[in-house]
């Protein structure tokens, strides 16, 4: 049940993307369809495979795009999803700058899903 629920999430995912390149100045900057579903299906990772939460995860990177130009979104994101890795290869992500690009975006990124109505799941309610 679970990868057909993926593959129909996708593909709703993919369909709606395919629609952001018609509409790139109301919508905001111009991301690639790839990384708008990329965010899309990582954001239902965190948040559950419930379909609504296609339109949830697709109204929270339509307005991260309306902020942030693809380039500063790639950026801020990784050092975000890489800011707890420890040892040596993390150590690029704990430097000051890594950690303000962190924060600007969680708190972009709660903005967004407030904004949408994600209502993030804890770790102990997955």
């Amino acid at each position: 049940m679970i990868p057909r629920c993926r593959t129909l999430a996708m593909f709703a995912a993919l369909s709606l993307a395919s629609s952001f390149s018609f509409g790139a100045d109301a919508q905001g900057h111009d991301y690639p369809t790839e990384g708008r579903v990329e965010y899309v299906l990582s954001c239902m990772d965190d948040n559950g495979h419930d379909f609504v939460n296609v339109y949830k995860c697709s109204c929270a990177i339509d307005r991260i795009a309306k902020v942030l130009n693809y380039d500063d979104f790639v950026e801020q994101s990784t050092f975000s999803k890489y800011a707890t890795l420890g040892g040596e290869g993390g150590a690029e992500f704990r430097v000051d700058r890594a950690k303000a690009q962190t924060k600007k975006f969680r708190e972009l990124q709660r903005d967004a899903f407030k904004a949408c109505g994600i209502v993030q799941r804890t770790s102990t309610g997955k």
